[in-house]
């Protein structure tokens, strides 16, 4: 069993669980992880409070948090031994929440735990990166352009596809709540709502995946929902305040209507294609990259 650090070793002052969030975090990139805990609180201290961060999730909730945060910015490295004793005794947590939030960590690849060796932080490589909160802390965190640009690559993918194989399955719930969507976003553009737009936004594009009758991109829809919703900003012209969004929208509900694959697909492309008012470093169309 690894011993327990100094308690002055920096990974939060004590009980405060919701000082480490990203909402404000600089874009610079932070380098390589502090050679010890004493790099981490400096780091703390530079970062703002995100409302929603700890979700109302009480003490587990808020330090599976506070950890995933710390090890997805990288301030906790690969390889890093994860005391119980000291996490509890810096986040004045009791022995049963810290077990209970590094179960919760494992379960997300962050971190493993053997016998004889102790918690330790798992490389990047063994995360799973398709988890929603995983999604969330490198949306808010020095990773977040990385985030940006696979979401988008992910989503030009799956989505088309979506929208192909939802034409043919002509179920006029589904078309009609869609088109609602439609709807809610048309009339929040008319009101500059924007979180009304994002949150119609997110439903559509999860409940298009979910109509296909393919059960892989029906998992993927909670996923695709959960990371629009964290963005930090737009990563397709779709979830912009913009006539032309909506009515990209309403064709692709269109094609659906009328059992046009072809055309559902195409609108679902052209919808996610770059805006030609959006600076080329706004995500967009995945662009060939260097090797």
């Amino acid at each position: 069993m690894t011993a327990a650090r100094p308690a002055d070793s920096g990974l939060a002052g004590s009980g405060e669980l919701d000082r480490y969030s990203y909402a404000d975090a600089p874009g610079a990139d932070r380098g390589s992880a502090p050679a010890s805990w004493d790099g981490a609180e400096a780091e703390i201290g530079r970062v703002g409070r995100r409302a929603a961060g700890n979700r109302g999730r009480g003490l587990h909730g808020q330090l599976v948090q506070q950890l995933g945060q710390m090890i997805v910015s990288g301030d906790l490295g690969a390889d890093r031994p994860l005391v119980p004793e000291e996490i509890g005794q810096r986040f004045e947590v009791s022995r049963t929440v810290v077990r209970e939030s590094l179960r919760v960590l494992e379960a997300k690849g962050l971190v493993s735990a053997r016998p004889n060796v102790g918690t330790r932080v798992r490389p990047v490589s063994d995360w799973n990166l398709l988890d929603p909160d995983i999604i969330e802390w490198r949306a808010f965190g020095p990773q977040r352009d990385d985030q940006r640009r696979e979401l988008c690559e992910l989503r030009w993918t799956i989505e088309p596809l979506a929208a192909r194989l939802a034409a043919g399955h002509g179920r006029e719930e589904v078309q009609q709540r869609l088109a609602d969507m439609v709807e809610i976003m048309n009339h929040a553009l008319a009101q500059g709502d924007s979180l009304t737009f994002s949150r119609a936004d997110a439903e559509f594009h999860a409940l298009l995946l979910q109509v296909g009758g393919n059960r892989m991109l029906e998992h993927l829809a909670g996923i695709v929902a959960a990371a629009l919703h964290v963005s930090g900003a737009p990563i397709s012209g779709c979830d912009r305040l913009t006539e032309a969004g909506v009515a990209h929208h309403r064709r692709i509900v269109e094609a659906i209507g009328e059992g046009d694959a072809t055309a559902a697909e195409a609108a679902m492309r052209q919808l996610l294609t770059v805006h030609p008012d959006l600076d080329h470093a706004e995500v967009g169309v995945p662009a060939p990259r260097e090797h």
